[in-house]
């Protein structure tokens, strides 16, 4: 394994990584995570009775946006022109959450990892926000990249 990291120089200054060469192919990613919540609030939310609205609806509309915007949240992000993002919102019982994941495409020349794990990180913050008023002891987990396909490093699926 390759220990240095792209977005440091030579003399370990933050840069933006040149991909001009690179070839544009196909890539995917799918990033996933959870929002664990009282059993009362996934009720609330499931019924459609939240306070501020459609939870789940707000929820996908937000990682949606999020991975269009992540090249401005995220200083050294690359601007990619997405072809599809998708965010499913899986309620559970036990534990009792929401889990996120967002699915991020894009025909490029870097890939497209930064804007899946946005979209979930950005979703999972707008259901709190959302349902805040009713259960402030939401949590958030295992925020992480599930799978990658395409460009140089070719597959990845997370153990």
């Amino acid at each position: 394994m390759n220990a240095r990291l792209s977005h440091l120089n030579e003399k370990g200054e933050a840069r933006m990584v040149d991909v001009s060469e690179k070839a544009v192919t196909a890539r995917t990613a799918v990033a996933e995570g959870f929002v664990s919540m009282m059993p009362e609030t996934l009720d609330l939310i499931l019924a459609g009775n939240a306070p501020k609205g459609d939870v789940l609806a707000t929820a996908r509309i937000a990682g949606i946006m999020a991975a269009k915007k992540t090249a401005e949240l995220i200083p050294l992000c690359h601007p990619l022109p997405l072809t599809q993002v998708t965010l499913d919102l899986t309620p559970s019982r036990d534990p009792s959450g929401l889990k996120v994941e967002a699915t991020a495409k894009v025909e490029g020349k870097t890939g497209v990892e930064m804007e899946a794990l946005t979209a979930v990180s950005i979703a999972c913050l707008t259901i709190y926000d959302m349902c805040k008023a009713v259960d402030r002891a939401m949590t958030f987990s295992g925020i992480r990249l599930v799978e990658k396909t395409g460009g140089h490093s070719g597959h990845f699926r997370a153990p």
